[in-house]
């Protein structure tokens, strides 16, 4: 039998482990970028073309290389940043294993142009699938120019998987962001096609944060700062009012290295579990600084996942520094026991006397007198009126609502009315066969019968095959659903002007999602305008949703289409009508008139999907007659 084993050749093994490190355009950027950081760089440009697809370009100021290590940077495993297994236990560089530039080099077409300060030429270097192509010696500044061209060009699958533009940018700016947050000693700027999106100079930590995410923010941060010795936790939560479903800012940074961590994460919500809402998440940025001993960050090709050697005590003391500072800032409700502002109350003496309090009444008042004009049996029978018409009122209400059972129950003549509440004993989701009746010649719904609604929640009706039961807000999430994706398709849908235009303050990394976004939004009734720095003006908004708050359901409409990352067009238009549809429809506990409920009944049926939602949940089901006929036997 012949050897069937093999070494593979080192370019498609660079190929394979550049799937671990590369995944997308934003990848080369966080390896770059913290390339330029590990040597010292005080100035890091980037700037992007097609959101990283066509070239990406890192330009830094820091300590540059010399010919060989320019060379030697691009074999796999070579690294400036540990030489023996020990190392890894004292990190503080953001880089280790030697596999950044290799990966890079495996499926895009590179060139580096470097210089370190002690000489007067630089190097160039040209590598393109791991193959060089090219070196020479070229006049050029101090620090590193990295240029990546055509990323993924060998590898078409990888390529073809790229999100769009709009997609892969957020991600881009999303690993910017959490770089620039945790070096504000560093200036950054990027670029976006020639366009620029960040320009963050040097700057104290929470000025970086306001760069970031807007000034906004200024008033809502809470300082927190805990010295123990195992570990320096600083930064910034939240106040408890700030809190939203989506959208919130929340990052962990562990010696200068963003980390995801929901053990954390967990510590931080229960320091707000009784003070916000249920479902709810708040912003905050905190920085850990520990024994490079005592973690682990060799765990996760993207270095993200960090395990620390004493999770426990450190969430037990991450949650009591939030605690304090929610305390310290009044965040919390407390008992002040400080009487400096309290209110002058004098004290009481025996010897001082008082006086007990006057009553004035009406000496000649007299209850029984009737006036001589018959006012008083008038008043008393005028009342007696009133009451009569108020008791009898509600006593007509309770016959309605709890009518006397008959001695023989006619199933064919009995209104829905005069039902008795074991539709919560007996429900049957609607199957093929009764599904098929929706769409039959005749109505299924009884001509002239009168729909009961159910404890705010269900709509009641005859039909043939026995009582339905439509919950109300979803079979509105279903009409309004369908009629936005109309409006958004035919671009018909109608804008109600505000009278005082609201304004969405967002990052850049939501803005370049929102402008992919615009035309769709445009289509549905929305009448945005840029007002630049990543300020938009909501001038109108889409009929029918007055009483809501447009900038929290842009924003919610936003958080969800960066969520789905998806980019397909009818995906996107999906996501965007089912999430205002789901804002717009009436809510449980709202009570409808008959009116209504046939209106929201009729607009149902002529839907093409009446039985469920766009996301797949029931919108409607029967209990068959002869169920309810088998519960009185």
């Amino acid at each position: 039998m012949s050897d069937i084993i093999h070494l593979l050749p080192d370019s498609v093994a660079n190929q394979i482990a550049a799937g671990e490190v590369i995944q997308r355009p934003a990848s080369v950027i966080k390896e770059l970028v913290e390339n330029a950081i590990d040597a010292d760089a005080q100035n890091i440009h980037v700037l992007v073309t097609d959101a990283g697809k066509t070239s990406i370009q890192v330009i830094d100021d820091g300590k540059g290389m010399s010919e060989t290590d320019a060379r030697l940077s691009f074999e796999r495993h070579a690294t400036s940043k540990i030489r023996q297994a020990a190392d890894l236990f004292a990190l503080r560089t953001m880089g280790f294993r030697g596999e950044a530039l290799a990966s890079i080099a495996a499926v895009a077409q590179v060139e580096l142009k470097t210089r370190p300060e002690s000489e007067e030429l630089g190097t160039k270097l040209v590598i393109a699938g791991s193959q060089v192509e090219s070196q020479e010696a070229v006049s050029c500044s101090k620090g590193s120019n990295f240029s990546v061209k055509n990323l993924f060009f060998n590898v078409p699958a990888r390529r073809k998987f790229l999100k769009a533009n709009s997609t892969e940018l957020s991600n881009i700016l999303a690993e910017f962001e959490r770089i620039a947050l945790v070096h504000p000693e560093v200036a950054f700027s990027l670029y976006s096609n020639d366009s620029e999106l960040f320009n963050l100079p040097v700057s104290q930590l929470r000025q970086r944060i306001l760069a970031i995410f807007g000034k906004k923010l200024n008033q809502q941060l809470l300082n927190i700062e805990v010295n123990t010795t195992m570990v320096k936790i600083s930064g910034y939560v939240a106040k408890p009012e700030t809190a939203r479903k989506k959208g919130a800012h929340q990052y962990f940074f562990v010696n200068g290295r963003y980390m995801r961590h929901p053990y954390f994460h967990k510590a931080v919500m229960e320091a707000y579990e009784q003070l916000i809402p249920t479902g709810e998440q708040i912003s905050y940025f905190i920085y850990f600084n520990v024994d490079p001993a005592n973690i682990d960050v060799n765990i996760h090709p993207t270095k993200t996942e960090i395990k620390f050697e004493n999770e426990q005590a450190i969430w037990q003391i991450l949650s009591a520094s939030v605690k304090e500072s929610l305390g310290k800032f009044s965040a919390i409700p407390s008992i002040d026991f400080d009487t400096e502002d309290m209110p002058d109350i004098p004290a009481f003496e025996e010897k001082m006397s008082s006086e007990p309090p006057k009553i004035h009444y009406n000496t000649d008042y007299n209850p029984f007198k009737v006036s001589a004009g018959g006012g008083g049996g008038g008043s008393y029978s005028r009342s007696k009126v009133e009451w009569e018409d108020l008791y009898g009122g509600l006593t007509k209400a309770s016959k309605m609502n709890n009518p006397q059972p008959e001695p023989e129950m006619d199933w064919e003549d009995s209104s829905i009315g005069g039902q008795p509440t074991f539709v919560e004993e007996k429900m049957e989701t609607v199957t093929s066969a009764a599904s098929s009746t929706l769409y039959a010649s005749e109505p299924v719904i009884e001509k002239g019968n009168q729909h009961l609604q159910f404890k705010g929640r269900f709509i009641l009706t005859s039909v043939k095959s026995g009582l339905m039961l439509i919950d109300q807000h979803r079979a509105h999430i279903r009409v309004l659903f369908d009629r936005y994706m109309v409006q958004i398709q035919q671009k018909q849908g109608v804008s109600q002007g505000v009278l005082f235009p609201e304004i969405l303050q967002l990052p850049a990394s939501e803005a370049a999602v929102l402008q992919s976004i615009m035309d769709d939004l445009s289509a549905v009734g929305f009448d945005l305008s840029n007002l630049g720095g990543g300020s938009y003006a909501i001038n109108g908004i889409p009929s029918g949703i007055e009483g809501l708050n447009p900038v929290e359901l842009v924003r919610n409409m936003l958080h969800t289409a960066m969520e789905k990352g998806s980019d397909v067009k009818e995906e996107i238009q999906s996501i965007l009508a089912l999430t205002l549809a789901r804002a717009a429809a009436i809510v449980y506990g709202q009570v409808l008139s008959n009116e209504e409920m046939v209106s929201l009944v009729d607009n149902l049926f002529a839907c093409p999907s009446p039985n469920y939602t766009p996301d797949g949940k029931t919108v409607l089901t029967t209990i068959k007659e002869e169920d309810i006929e088998r519960l009185f036997k």
